[in-house]
């Protein structure tokens, strides 16, 4: 998608080259009676960038829209998955959760076992609207 944007830009690039060169020509071998020709240049030229950055600004709002739509789902999915394993877990579970992220240490390998083992059960029944 980038290639063909920066192809695109490429392009355009040429092409607002060779407006500006013709330009040039145009105007150290004509006299005054060319403006209108000047201005229709002109004006030719800041129409291609116009059209250039719409179509690129147009494509980019499309990538973000999608991401956006992705993290919505994914952030619907870890919420319903942080609901049920809240629902799960045991007071003190919660409590041994709690004072972990307080202290900002990670689970030592006994409580985390003990905490994967209860929800093994009833995970099969969660697991399903999740995939």
């Amino acid at each position: 998608m980038k290639v063909t944007l920066l192809q695109k830009q490429g392009s355009d690039q040429v092409t607002m080259k060779v407006l500006f060169l013709e330009l040039e020509q145009h105007l150290k071998s004509s006299s005054g009676a060319s403006v209108v020709a000047i201005d229709n240049k002109i004006e030719q030229a800041m129409d291609l960038v116009k059209s250039h950055l719409m179509y690129a600004v147009r494509e980019e709002v499309e990538v973000l829209k999608e991401q956006i739509k992705e993290l919505i789902e994914k952030n619907s999915q870890l919420e319903q998955e942080n609901t049920l394993l809240k629902t799960l877990a045991s007071p003190e579970q919660l409590a041994q959760f709690q004072a972990q992220l307080q202290t900002g240490s990670p689970p030592s390998s006994s409580q985390s076992q003990g905490t994967t083992q209860q929800p093994a059960q009833p995970a099969s029944q969660g697991s399903g609207p999740s995939a």
